[in-house]
């Protein structure tokens, strides 16, 4: 399996109910370097998973609504913990829908298999969402 991955990094705040988060139950930020890895068996006809800078674009599209803000304060995070595994989820579900939109251009929603979405908060602590990308349901 061939793989291709792109990074970009955004600014958030938000806040965690439940005592299990201990002090982030209050309002706090957080800066994550997003992760996307795409899976393919094999490379396409020009050598490669997926065009990289379509690829990293596609990221920059689906963070930009998030940055900077508040995340308790938008619909997609409306009455559940933005916890980085349920951001991880919802980037990945963003990124599929793109995808399926033709973002990526060629033949990349017909051949991409997988796709992993991880966010790291710091050197020593990230979480990430995995699953084959016709999971996603065509977004």
């Amino acid at each position: 399996m061939f793989s291709v991955t792109v990074s970009d990094s955004i600014m958030i705040a938000h806040s965690l109910s439940g005592e299990i988060f201990g002090p982030a139950q209050r309002l706090h930020g957080a800066t994550y370097v997003v992760e996307i890895t795409l899976y393919r068996p094999d490379l396409d006809e020009n050598g490669i998973v997926a065009d990289i800078g379509r690829a990293g674009t596609l990221l920059g599209d689906v963070l930009a609504p998030m940055a900077y803000r508040n995340l308790d304060d938008l619909p997609d995070f409306k009455g559940r913990n933005s916890t980085t595994e349920v951001l991880a989820a919802e980037i990945f579900k963003n990124i599929a829908r793109g995808i399926f939109d033709g973002k990526m251009g060629g033949d990349a929603a017909t051949t991409i298999e997988r796709m992993r979405v991880t966010l790291r908060e710091k050197p020593d602590a990230w979480a990430a969402y995995e699953a084959p990308l016709r999971d996603a349901g065509g977004a």
